[in-house]
Parts: structure tokens; sequence; C-alpha cells
């Protein structure tokens, strides 16, 4: 059967990698791919945003499965396009994505269905944010309401910070349109963790946890940004914590969806902050899996990702298990001069190596040029991802390929898994 994998990320080169390995998949495509995805799928060159130009390729194609990587493309509608071509596709509709592109809905939701989240409030108005800033006082967090690439969110030490962000996202509009609403909320004390499930609607089946790091530099300081490394498992949220979150989150959520009338079919990502006495409160909802986690879950996941995403557009998933490696995983993100704000593209990227089941270097932002070199175009470049025996031994793995690769501008954290 055929795959079409929608997207040009590191998510979308680990997807495309993993879904390339059921015997029951004859060809992957990826729209529109990068330069690591060329070498394992065929790159179409169709935007994300092109939904019908999607929908018609993947239905003259005979396309099986359509597995959607990034948010744009969910918040914009692209599964309720596709069904209504009659195409299978895996990934939550327009509606149902309001979890991710509306954190005030996500909100919302979690308090109706009895998820421990944050205490906040959503505003529209500037002024009305600052002085419901100035009256809680600071550290506090302001977060754009909409989808702002994992970079819509301003963790401020102090009043001026938390002030000077509403005016970044509300005035200035640093994040276009994602900002014309914030969510101000409490500081929550703690570690974070990445807990991602597949979802058929009524079954859902959690994936092993993951931890990432958001912040660009060493020490959990700079900017924060889309995901500088990962490391699975992590001692901040053991595993065997995570059928306890499936009954008291992700069904909860799934179970008021439904109440409303939406079904919600795909991968549902919770982020957690788990505080010094143990206790979990949901940070945030994505309706799409992490990056970089994915790229070190597809390493540690043996069953066949393939079946599990089809049972699950069927509606089959109680019918799936999915089986992990013992072995740990860890990658590293490389990242161009700049990021995450205006970056360097075009810089030849040498050292490249060719992957194995154990050691992959999942493109993120690459094209090939003219002359067949691979090129960078954009800002977080490629996550070398690697197993071992401990975190130590995979974060030792993806340290040592890491440092073969060398492109000018590039950036990467020294100190990946150092709290995991």
């Amino acid at each position: 059967m055929k795959v079409l994998v929608v997207g040009g990320g590191g998510r979308e080169h680990a997807l495309a990698w993993k879904l390339k390995q059921s015997p029951k998949v004859t060809q992957v495509y990826c729209a529109p791919g990068n330069a690591g995805t060329a070498q394992i799928a065929t790159n179409i060159d169709i935007s994300p945003k092109n939904l019908g130009a999607l929908a018609v390729w993947a239905a003259e194609n005979k396309i099986a499965l359509t597995v959607v990587g990034p948010e744009a493309p969910l918040a914009d509608g692209l599964a309720d396009v596709f069904a209504e071509h009659g195409l299978k596709v895996f990934g939550p509709t327009k509606e149902a994505a309001r979890l991710e592109y509306s954190k005030n809905f996500a909100k919302e939701i979690m308090l109706k269905a009895g998820v421990r989240t944050a205490e906040g409030a959503c505003f529209d108005s500037a002024e009305e944010a600052k002085e419901y800033i100035r009256e809680k006082g600071a550290p506090i967090v302001v977060k754009a309401d909409g989808l702002a690439s994992g970079k819509g969110v301003i963790v401020a030490q102090t009043l001026e910070e938390a002030l000077a962000a509403v005016d970044e996202f509300m005035v200035e509009q640093t994040m276009g349109d994602a900002g014309n609403t914030v969510v101000v909320e409490e500081k929550l004390e703690g570690k974070e963790a990445s807990v991602m499930a597949i979802v058929d609607g009524e079954t859902v089946l959690p994936m092993v946890v993951s931890q990432d790091y958001k912040r660009l530099l060493d020490g959990d300081d700079g900017p924060n940004t889309g995901g500088m490394g990962a490391v699975s498992p992590t001692s901040v949220l053991p595993d065997e914590k995570v059928a306890q979150m499936v009954e008291d989150i992700f069904i909860p959520v799934i179970r008021e969806l439904w109440a409303r009338g939406t079904r919600y079919t795909g991968f549902l990502y919770a982020g957690v902050m788990i505080d010094p006495a143990g206790a979990v409160r949901v940070l945030e909802f994505n309706c799409r899996l992490g990056d970089p986690e994915t790229q070190i879950l597809m390493l540690r996941l043996q069953s066949d990702l393939f079946s599990a995403l089809l049972a699950a557009v069927n509606g089959n998933l109680e019918t799936v298990e999915l089986k992990w490696s013992k072995d740990a995983a860890a990658c590293v993100v490389a990242s161009s001069r700049g990021y995450p704000k205006q970056v360097d593209d075009g810089k030849v990227i040498e050292g490249l190596f060719e992957p194995s089941e154990r050691i992959v270097a999942f493109h993120a932002g690459t094209r090939g040029d003219e002359d067949g070199k691979v090129v960078s175009k954009g800002g977080r470049i490629l996550a070398v991802a690697a197993l071992g025996s401990s975190v130590s031994a995979a974060l030792d793995n993806a340290y040592a390929n890491l440092k073969r690769i060398s492109f000018d501008g590039m950036h990467f954290r020294s100190d990946i898994g150092r709290n995991s």
C-alpha cells in the first residue's frame, strides 16, 4: 500500500523512515519532504497549505493512508478535506485540532473534563492582560493563543518581562494572528515531560515517555525553541505512570470532545509538568507528535507503525499493542546561526553519514542544491538520534555522530539529558 506523509521537517523524516519499514507499505511519499526524506521516499512538490491539491494528488495516486506531521495543515482542516474526497487520513479534524491551535479552548476542555492544569485567564485586550499580570505578579507565563511553532510561550521572571511579552504578541504581533489573543497563567514548578498517544476516538494507545529540551542554550538558558534535543526514557516521569495518565488526562479529554460532537482521531500529545511531590498537571495539548521527540520514539518503536495508524483510522485500535525497545534513545538538534530568529540559509552540510537501525541523522531544514549537495534551509537543520543501553550511552552515541557533521553557523546544546 502507498502512504503519504505531509510535512517537511525532522518529525516527518522520522515518520517516513518508520512507515517504510512496514511490510505492508510499498511506497512512501512526502509532501514536500526534505533532503533526508528524498533518500528513503519520493518527495512531492505540493505545499502542506494546499489542501485541495494534496487531496486530488492522493486520490489520483491511490494513497491508502495519509499521515499528517505538522499542526498547521490540521488547523486548516486537512483531515476534513481528505474525508470529503473519501480518503483515509490519520489526523484530527479542524474542530478537534482546536486543542492545539487555541490554548483558550484547550483550557476550557481541561477544566470541563476535570484535568489538572495551571490557573489562568484569556485576553483579547493588551491592557486587560497587563492589568491581570500586575494583579498576579511574577513569575508568570504569557502564551500566544494560536499556533506559533513552539515559540509562542514566554516564561516571564519579572513583571517587566511579562508586560513586554504582551506587547510582543499583541501589539508588535511577532507571532502574527496567533498573538491576537493571549493566555496568561501561573508558572508551574517542576520538570516537564512529553506523553503522546495514538487515538481512534475511543481507544487511547500511549507511547513511552520522552523529555525534550526547549531552550536554545546550555543550562536551559536562552529563548524557547521548537526543541533542541530529547531523551527517552526519563526519570522525570517513568513509563509505569502512563496508564494512570491515560485515565486521568487522555480519556476525559476525548470524552469531553465527544460530548460536544467531536471525535478525535490522530496523535495526541500532552506536555505535562511534574511537581516535586509527583503531582502531574497539563501545560498544553498538541494535535500531532512532538519534534524532536518523534525522532527518538521511532527508534525505540519495534511495532509496525503503519498497521497501528490504519487500525486507528478504521476504529480498531483496541486490537493493537505497541512494543518498545528496552534500549534508551536520545537525539541532539543542530540549528542554524540566528535561530530561533532570522537565520542563514544555504550552508553546505558536510559529514552526513549512512543511517542504521541504531543511529540516524534525521533531516529537518535541508534541501538538495543544483550540485547535488545537501544545504541548510531554516532554523533547525537536523537531529542525530541514537539508541544505547542507557540514556547516557545513547547520548554518547548521538554526540559522537553529531560531531562528524558540520556547516557554517552550526549550533547545538552540549548538555542534553543532563537532568533526565
